[in-house]
């Protein structure tokens, strides 16, 4: 982000909450974006902030993929940048990024094979699923409708079991129903639901946060019900989620944040219940609305009311085992 927003994230500061509490932080990017880098430099202010972040997974963003050779296998340069930087940061005692997740295009179908291969290659130890982003709307088409019900895209999912991979799944909240379908369809595959199923919040959907509201618990009661489906409980405060805070003179504070939080996070925990439920950061996604340390704050206020063995699994248990880290 720019120095401007900095100054601007900089308004809000708080005293950590609960510092000893371990944390996987099992949702976050690297990429260098002209203006908007984030590199090992910006993570580590982040995850050296004040909490605990004993271990992270990176997920794919389109960050420096091969400008030549196949097209099928330009993503592979992005495993190998993170990977790098991960080993750079393990030569500096840091243990970040111990997993993680990388695209490659399912609609290959079964020759999405190579793909996985060439991932594996490039990251032995961390390589741990895929992530092939399917989020459609009317108003922001930018991938093909019914994706996930394709019959090429699902002869490539299919591989992901023979690879012992997950799948992260990426879409919009009207989307959830192809994603019952799809879990359905193949329940040895462990799939993971990125950011609470991607509840839209402008546009068309503008003014509508009750009606959507429902429809959203309605959705998620199903994909709750499948069991090989865990859910990242996190990132509604994306700027399509519709909540303005990117736009307020001063960043929210933890209280308000976790009072935003509290009907959604505690819904998704309810229904799929804290050994399928984990917090993720989304950073630097999220970072256009409040800070990294402010954000783990709102999760630990949330959670006042658990016990230290369900607060454990949502911090860090969940996510190291889903992710099958050390």
């Amino acid at each position: 982000m720019s120095q401007q927003h900095d100054e601007w994230l900089a308004l809000t500061v708080e005293e950590i909450i609960e510092p000893e509490l371990p944390i996987c932080d099992p949702h976050h990017h690297l990429w260098d974006r002209p203006g908007n880098p984030y590199l090992a430099q910006q993570l580590l202010a982040d995850t050296r902030s004040g909490h605990n972040i004993v271990q992270s997974v990176f997920v794919e963003c389109d960050a420096e993929y091969r400008t030549s050779g196949p097209q099928p296998l330009r993503p592979i340069g992005e495993t190998e940048f993170v990977e790098a930087v991960a080993n750079q940061l393990a030569q500096q005692g840091e243990r970040l990024m111990g997993g993680i997740v990388s695209y490659a295009d399912l609609t290959l179908g079964a020759a999405v094979d190579e793909v996985l291969e060439e991932h594996r290659s490039a990251s032995r130890q961390r390589f741990r699923g895929i992530r092939h982003r399917t989020p459609y709307d009317e108003d922001t088409p930018t991938t093909r409708p019914h994706l996930l019900l394709d019959a090429s895209f699902r002869q490539g999912f299919a591989r992901l079991y023979a690879h012992n991979l997950s799948f992260d799944a990426w879409l919009f909240h009207p989307q959830l129903p192809e994603l019952v379908d799809l879990a359905r369809a193949f329940p040895e595959t462990t799939i993971i639901l990125d950011h609470i199923g991607g509840l839209r919040g402008v546009g068309r959907y503008a003014g509508r946060r009750e009606e959507i509201y429902q429809e959203w618990k309605a959705a998620i009661d199903a994909v709750a019900a499948c069991p090989n489906v865990l859910c990242k409980t996190g990132g509604i405060c994306m700027i399509h989620y519709g909540f303005g805070w990117h736009d307020l003179p001063k960043p929210p504070g933890s209280v308000e944040i976790a009072e935003a939080m509290k009907p959604y996070y505690l819904y998704c925990i309810e229904k799929f219940g804290v050994d399928r439920c984990m917090f993720e950061s989304n950073f630097p996604v999220d970072n256009a609305s409040y800070s990294y340390h402010v954000l783990w704050n709102a999760y630990k206020r949330l959670t006042t009311g658990f016990s230290a063995a369900e607060r454990a699994a949502l911090f860090h248990d969940t996510a190291m085992r889903t992710y099958r880290l050390d």
